[in-house]
């Protein structure tokens, strides 16, 4: 895929070969930075392609390209059997996967890969970090998240339809679409200890798969945490609120603004901001922020637990 010429501050010297499982809208976002970034990109797709180096099996890109670094970014359905097929080929690179890890909490297949990690990429968004090193050292006492968007207005020129969004099976539904906010949540707050939630397809969309979920959790440092995730919101919200012993913070993830009692700061992001942060930290190998693959599998576990206090009424313990 073309992309526009690099200034000498973007690309990373050395930034090595990667693959890209995968070439819908998120497969064409990571292969666009990464060759932003330097890289040497090749893809893999089950159809054809307009790349110069698009493959058509995993076979042939770890022959022709040996790549050092894989993104698996193909529905997510598909990526653990993307795994398995990657570890049973003997890779031995950086693997990222796209989120949700999984479709449902498994076993990891023996493998020999240098690191894996899970694309919560929020966790380089500069609002959520400086927001982490704020909250060291505080008593938290409640957080509020909300996250929506309208799915129809997600991915323009195609029909929200026949998307994997669309479908339950294929790894949709606005709980495993959504998860960023509960990765966050986990980052900042602690692990999850108990949850009820309440969640379903209520709305008119033409879906088989939930459009709205809400969580009320207990963390680790939290002990009220609510996170509402909708399908529905005509004007996209993705923003939380937490108060303190000391202090109320609200962060504002669609207009980039963290106010702290009171006062706002204005944050400067673009809408790559987070997934170049990612990608360059994984590259380099200083992943501490990125969600390893054990923290990306306790989201999964997280969803599992969700979606069973939705079916009983009932708390569910981590």
């Amino acid at each position: 895929m073309p992309t526009s010429p690099l200034s000498s501050t973007e690309a990373i010297p050395g930034a090595g070969r990667a693959t890209v499982i995968g070439f819908g809208s998120i497969g064409q976002r990571h292969a666009r930075i990464l060759e932003e970034l330097g890289c040497q990109v090749s893809v893999v797709s089950r159809r054809p392609v307009e790349h110069p180096r698009g493959r058509r099996t995993l076979e042939e890109t770890l022959e022709t390209d040996r790549p050092d670094y894989v993104v698996i970014a193909n529905e997510t359905a598909a990526h653990y059997d993307t795994l398995a097929a990657l570890a049973a080929l003997g890779f031995e690179g950086r693997v990222l996967i796209e989120k949700p890890a999984f479709q449902a909490p498994c076993a990891v297949p023996a493998h020999r890969f240098a690191a894996v990690s899970v694309a919560y990429n929020l966790r380089f968004h500069p609002g959520l970090q400086k927001l982490r090193a704020l909250l060291q050292g505080e008593t938290l006492i409640s957080t509020n998240i909300y996250v929506g968007q309208y799915l129809p207005d997600w991915r323009p020129g195609t029909d929200y339809r026949t998307s994997y969004s669309a479908d339950a099976s294929l790894g949709g539904g606005a709980l495993r679409d959504l998860s960023h906010d509960l990765d966050y949540a986990g980052w900042l707050l602690g692990r999850w200890r108990s949850v009820a939630a309440l969640g379903g397809h209520f709305s008119d969309l033409e879906i088989a798969s939930d459009d709205v979920y809400a969580l009320l959790l207990q963390t680790a440092s939290c002990p009220v945490v609510t996170v509402q995730m909708s399908y529905l919101d005509r004007a996209a919200r993705r923003q939380l609120v937490i108060n303190t012993q000391a202090h109320t913070y609200a962060l504002d993830l669609v207009a980039h603004t963290l106010t702290v009692d009171g006062v706002p700061e204005a944050l400067t992001v673009d809408r790559d901001t987070t997934y170049r942060e990612m990608h360059k930290a994984l590259l380099a190998g200083a992943d501490a922020d990125a969600c390893s693959l054990e923290d990306g599998l306790d989201t999964l576990r997280l969803i599992d637990a969700a979606e069973r206090a939705t079916e009983r009424r009932e708390w569910v313990a981590g």
